[in-house]
């Protein structure tokens, strides 16, 4: 049947219309083609599908079992139009975001809130997972983008965007008298240390950073949490070794304050990930922009 799209499409008019000349004007075609798309169809059918009267043309009975079938295709096709423009124009849609908790709460919410208000009718899914969980993620195609801590080294993916954060250690009034101390790593080692208990890049971070001074950091306390890191520092169960960025409220107001060492603690870098090969949904490019 090859190219028979068109030819249905003038076939669907007539038969709405009852018109050829209707279909014609609907189509933007010359009477004349509209009647030869007719003529074509029935040719390749070898039925006759429409009869003339005297008000234009009307289905014969086997124009009608056609009919009822083309109808549901353009229905489909016209609903498929209308959503490729809503897709387009963001009134529908869905945005898929990977990434920590933490990541989440402190970091993704102000773009999210953001763009729920310029885009309402977008649905959002977060996926909450450890950086290699996004990352799978992703590569699964659960997710459009992820937000993760660098460094991620992966010919697969693509960072679109990243950002600077801050890791520190950060204690609450139990320990007020380091306030203004600086400490060595063998003073800051006297205290309960509380670490983030999975296998978190800020761990692996400060880990590493310690034994380069040949020390190694055993916490106290761990937990499963960035919220509880920060609730168990305030409370003086111990000092928290925490994203800056997370605290600035608690270091503000004073329930939490910075330890201050002599050694520089290094920055980490957090990215937006995409599939580096992937088309990507104008929901995840314009969250994108937003950041950007």
């Amino acid at each position: 049947m090859g190219n028979n799209y068109e030819l249905y499409k003038v076939f669907y008019w007539a038969a709405k219309t009852g018109s050829l000349t209707q279909a014609a004007k609907a189509l933007y075609l010359t009477q004349p083609s509209v009647s030869h798309a007719i003529k074509q169809l029935e040719e390749s059918f070898g039925v006759s599908l429409f009869y003339r009267n005297s008000k234009g043309v009307e289905l014969t009975q086997e124009g009608m079992v056609l009919y009822s079938y083309i109808e549901q295709s353009q229905i489909l096709i016209t609903l498929a139009e209308e959503k490729m423009a809503a897709l387009k124009n963001l009134d529908s849609g869905e945005l898929r975001i990977g990434g920590s908790d933490s990541l989440f709460k402190h970091y993704v919410l102000p773009y999210l809130e953001q763009f729920h208000k310029l885009h309402p009718g977008v649905k959002l899914h977060l996926n909450h997972g450890t950086t290699p969980e996004v990352i799978t993620f992703l590569k699964e195609g659960r997710i459009d983008l992820g937000v993760v801590r660098m460094p991620i080294v992966d010919p697969q993916l693509q960072v679109t965007e990243s950002f600077q954060l801050q890791d520190c250690f950060v204690a609450g009034a139990r320990y007020a008298e380091l306030k203004n101390e600086v400490l060595t790593l063998d003073a800051l080692l006297q205290y309960p240390i509380i670490l983030f208990s999975r296998n978190s890049r800020a761990r692996m971070t400060i880990t590493e950073l310690f034994h380069n001074y040949g020390y190694s950091i055993k916490p106290e306390i761990e937990v499963g949490s960035v919220d509880l890191l920060i609730e168990f520092a305030r409370r003086g169960l111990g000092i928290s070794y925490v994203t800056r960025e997370f605290v600035s409220k608690e270091l503000e107001e004073g329930s939490l304050f910075e330890v201050s060492l002599d050694i520089p603690l290094p920055p980490s870098h957090v990215g937006l990930l995409t599939m580096r090969n992937m088309p990507l949904s104008s929901a995840a490019k314009t969250f994108i922009g937003l950041v950007k």
